[in-house]
């Protein structure tokens, strides 16, 4: 067993994860008895106070245990789980969260970003697959199935999020960006007939799916609203008064909301501001934002019981609106 310590971490969580990875790998079976704290701390040049603090971690964990506090041994397998998704978000946060708060401490979650980088999304899964018991993916494009992923057993790969494409068997947790949005909106249509204008502000540099602009526009046409699609808003843009904004970015959201206030203009009077998919912060900033979006709360949850179970599962999450003052 080797092992180099670098700055990502304290010397006594890398020795942890090492450790764990060691047991995961089966180069340390349950029932085995460890290396003593001694000779650990000689191997890696490492106190004894370090080795000690790293077996806490791992006896917290329960995948070690000890004898009279004296020798310790392999109580438990670890699990090792990797989880794929596309960019950092609050949102993501709250499924993983969700995820790591189901699964028990001796489940390891190695995390990953893609960012939509077909190269980087491929090279990641060349240089993973094998080496999990499960795997969780988030594709980096909702209309095409990536063909690296078919490398995968199916029985151990979990796919999130985006889904129009073919899934082939595959289980899944999906949300749908068409027919879904498209009824959210007749759900608030009421609502919605208080504007003169209903506003998609679709940035074409993010990638949430292009679909769902065909179903904005097939929505205020079926409905006699008039609309318009705009590729993002700015900080130096004029909010239309009497309009409605549906905004899919995040940055979007911002600037509606700084030129709001450079303009004196009240979110839910002079103009109304929906934000896709949830985020802690859209509670607090004015009197609420309200959001179009799944509960990644309960895909996480559903995500754990795949790892837990191994069960299939193909579903979409239902997608709700969160009314809140801002329209």
């Amino acid at each position: 067993m080797s092992l180099k310590f670098n700055q990502s971490s304290t010397k006594t969580q890398q020795l942890a994860d090492y450790l764990q990875k060691a047991i995961s790998e089966n180069n340390l079976k349950v029932g085995e008895k460890l290396p003593s704290i001694n000779d650990l701390s000689k191997k890696y040049h490492v106190s004894r106070d370090t080795v000690f603090k790293s077996f806490l971690i791992l006896k917290e964990k329960g995948l070690i245990d000890s004898m009279q506090g004296k020798s310790y041994f392999v109580a438990s397998h670890t699990t090792e789980v990797f989880l794929l998704l596309d960019e950092y978000s609050q949102f993501k946060e709250s499924l993983y969260r969700s995820l790591r708060n189901k699964l028990p401490l001796n489940y390891k979650i190695d995390l990953w970003f893609h960012n939509y980088n077909e190269n980087l999304f491929n090279t990641i899964i060349k240089e993973e697959k094998g080496k999990h018991s499960k795997y969780i993916v988030m594709n980096y494009h909702n209309e095409k199935f990536s063909n690296i992923l078919s490398e995968i057993d199916k029985k151990k790969l979990l796919l999130l999020d985006f889904g129009k494409f073919d899934k082939k068997g595959y289980s899944y947790i999906c949300q749908d960006f068409d027919d879904s949005f498209y009824n959210v909106l007749s759900s608030v249509k009421d609502r919605l007939s208080y504007y003169e204008k209903l506003i998609l502000v679709f940035n074409k540099s993010h990638k949430h799916p292009q679909s769902s602009i065909d179903y904005f526009i097939k929505f205020c046409e079926d409905n006699l609203f008039p609309y318009e699609v705009m590729d993002g808003f700015s900080e130096v843009d004029n909010i239309e008064e009497k309009s409605l904004y549906i905004a899919i970015k995040q940055s979007d959201v911002v600037n509606l909301v700084k030129r709001s206030r450079f303009e004196g203009m009240k979110m839910g009077k002079d103009f109304g501001l929906i934000a896709y998919n949830d985020n802690p912060f859209y509670e607090i900033i004015g009197d609420g934002i309200s959001t179009i979006s799944i509960d990644f709360n309960v895909m996480g949850s559903l995500a754990a019981d795949f790892v837990l179970t191994g069960s299939k599962i193909q579903t979409f999450i239902p997608t709700n609106i969160n009314i809140r003052n801002s329209f």
